[in-house]
This record gives structure tokens, sequence and C-alpha cells, in this order.
């Protein structure tokens, strides 16, 4: 019988805060939003916090984090890679 594959959420967003912590980065997800009375779009913005294995990542990094087990009591995503290191 085949096993089953687990699909894992991936999300890219923007480092907010890094360096700070041991094998930690803060990554702020932005989407777009429509207001539900006036139909206009906002910004919304969710922050989540990575596990960083080799803390590479700095603040303003652009990066793709993926869900996985609990790490610790607030970290669920991983760092998967880096797409674009800030200037």
């Amino acid at each position: 019988m085949p096993e089953a594959k687990t699909v894992r959420k991936t999300l890219i967003g923007n480092v907010l805060s890094g360096g700070k912590m041991t094998k930690t980065v803060v990554v702020a997800i932005e989407r777009l939003a429509k207001d539900p009375f006036y139909g206009k779009y906002v910004k919304r913005r969710v922050k989540y916090m990575a596990h960083d294995e080799k803390s590479e990542c700095n603040t303003g990094d652009k990066v793709v984090i993926v869900e996985t087990r609990p790490v610790s009591k607030t970290k669920r995503w991983r760092v998967k890679e880096i797409l674009e290191k800030a200037k």
C-alpha cells in the first residue's frame, strides 16, 4: 500500500527581525483582503516565528517558510530558502 504524502503550506514573506535571536527569525506575511463594508482592499499582516537552523537570515531578506512540526512554544515554521538578500 503506498504511503500518503503530506502537503505542507509554504508562504513567502520578509524577515522583520533576524540575528537577534539564536536560530529564530520573525517573518511578516502580507496579503490583500477586501473590506466587507466598503469593498476597498486593505493590507493585512501576520507575523510568524520561523526556525533558521544556520542563522543565515537578516532583517529585510525575502524568504520562503514551510509549515513543520512544533520546534518550540511559538515556532511552527522553518525557513526553506532565502529568495533575496537585503541590500
